[in-house]
């Protein structure tokens, strides 16, 4: 009865949600292969086309919670992958996991660290989407503080040639972000893998060949 209850008191919203991610072929793969989330398949897509991440690569993941773009980058390059977000994020086999927010000094002190002990970061991956209100212009706008944050970050950490793949969401202020990126690296690629959900707005800029290194 209280399962019942339950299912009522569930916003339509909700409900397609639920129906969705039952039906959706990619969660079922997801559990087939063992990743975490079905998002795993949108950098695998990703480096099929782009062939971003190489075999000796230091590869960033921020925003990894809870894992899946971190379990492909580790199988792709044999360096320890560094993870980072303000969730937990379970052990993962040549992942390094660093628990907070990648704009907090703390954490930024920790991520130095582990790069002290590298040659510097070859590539930056940002899958992160901050938790959404409801009102379409804070939502964007909080998006592209993210974006901004990322990229002033990469800026500072990049190696010289090294990568970039970030996601956005369409929606007009993120320009400027884009001219940024674009100043930044020497080929910027927009790409919405196959895996995105139909009704996502999002899709995954990919800029290659960064400019400057730090």
């Amino acid at each position: 009865m209280k399962q019942k209850q339950f299912n009522k008191s569930l916003k339509q919203s909700s409900k397609n949600w639920i129906k969705r991610h039952i039906n959706d072929p990619y969660v079922a793969m997801a559990k087939e292969k063992g990743y975490r989330t079905r998002s795993a398949f949108k950098l695998l897509e990703i480096q099929e086309k782009f062939k971003i991440i190489g075999k000796g690569d230091v590869v960033l993941d921020l925003g990894a919670a809870p894992g899946g773009w971190s379990q492909v980058a580790s199988q792709l390059t044999t360096r320890p992958v560094i993870a980072v977000d303000i969730l937990d994020i379970s052990p993962l086999q040549n992942v390094r996991i660093i628990r907070g927010d990648f704009m907090d000094q703390s954490t930024l002190d920790q991520i130095i660290n582990i790069i002290d002990e590298e040659p510097g970061i070859d590539v930056i991956l940002s899958d992160m989407c901050p938790n959404t209100c409801g009102i379409k212009k804070i939502d964007h706008m909080r998006i592209v503080n993210i974006l901004e944050e990322v990229i002033q970050f990469s800026k500072g950490n990049l190696r010289g040639g090294g990568s970039l793949v970030v996601k956005v969401f369409q929606g007009g202020a993120e320009k400027d972000a884009l001219n940024d990126i674009k100043k930044c690296f020497r080929k910027v690629s927009h790409f919405k893998p196959k895996s995105s959900r139909n009704q996502s707005s999002e899709i995954y800029l990919i800029a290659n060949g960064f400019k400057n290194a730090p």
